[in-house]
């Protein structure tokens, strides 16, 4: 079934949940955080779901942030980094496990919720980026916190700092990702993935998710000083630049 921008499908005992606004390469929009927190926390709420599968439409995993939709407004800003908040707790610290099938590319906060998936597979031709910089700003959605465990302090700070684009056999070398598949196939592997989740045992999982999400520094610490930081930067001139950058299709001069 559809939940507008995000389209919910169940095949069998894993739930797959895909962004579903291709036009915009299923940029992360409030509406769509919205849903897409509301659909993590529903199937983590239910016993029928084993495994959630995390994708996007149309060969595309996620650009990021809807750029094109953000401004200064501060109580919008904190609308929109407390549902990726509430959204990446809920992938990390529930109980049910979350693989992210990446076809496409992996952008900024599109970066964010992959790094919080507990597996990623990948397609071959995929591409990640922290493009936060990009426009002016500092990580979100629990990127400080969840990178840094996939790949090392080093090669996250690295990613973070400099916005390179890192491709699927980097990504996999690092240990960014777990699996790759061929171009068009993240989504197949992915289920062929939770199906054998899917058999193991549900309390067991859900113990050593807990134990995973409790043996590290404190995600809620990282997800406040980052909206903190978003917020800061949101009202700045480096952020309008960057938006304007954007838009104007050219790269940005920041002066601050």
């Amino acid at each position: 079934m559809s939940e507008g921008l995000v389209e919910i499908e169940d095949r069998g005992p894993v739930r797959v949940l895909t962004l579903a606004d291709p036009k915009r390469r299923n940029a992360l929009s409030v509406e769509m955080r919205r849903e897409l927190r509301d659909a993590v926390r529903a199937a983590t709420d239910d016993d029928a779901v084993r495994v959630v599968v995390l994708t996007g439409a149309e060969g595309f995993f996620s650009a990021g942030g809807d750029i094109s939709s953000m401004s200064d407004d501060e109580q919008l800003g904190i609308l929109r980094l407390q549902l990726l908040a509430d959204l990446v707790e809920a992938m990390v610290a529930g109980p049910t496990p979350v693989i992210a099938a990446v076809e496409g590319g992996a952008y900024g906060a599109g970066l964010s919720l992959a790094a919080a998936a507990d597996h990623v597979v990948a397609a071959g031709d995929a591409r990640f980026c922290a493009s936060f910089g990009g426009v002016g700003l500092a990580t979100d959605a629990g990127l400080a916190w969840t990178l840094p465990r996939r790949i090392g302090q080093g090669r996250a700070a690295e990613m973070i700092l400099f916005g390179e684009v890192v491709d699927a056999e980097q990504a996999a070398t690092i240990g960014l990702v777990e699996r790759l598949a061929e171009p068009g196939g993240a989504v197949e592997l992915a289920l062929e993935r939770a199906e054998l989740l899917a058999r193991r045992s549900r309390p067991a999982l859900a113990a050593t998710k807990e134990i995973f999400a409790a043996g590290h520094t404190d995600l809620r610490q990282v997800l406040v000083a980052e909206a903190r930081a978003q917020r800061t930067l949101f009202t700045g001139p480096d952020f309008a630049e960057g938006v304007a950058a954007f838009r104007e299709k050219r790269k940005p001069t920041f002066r601050a």
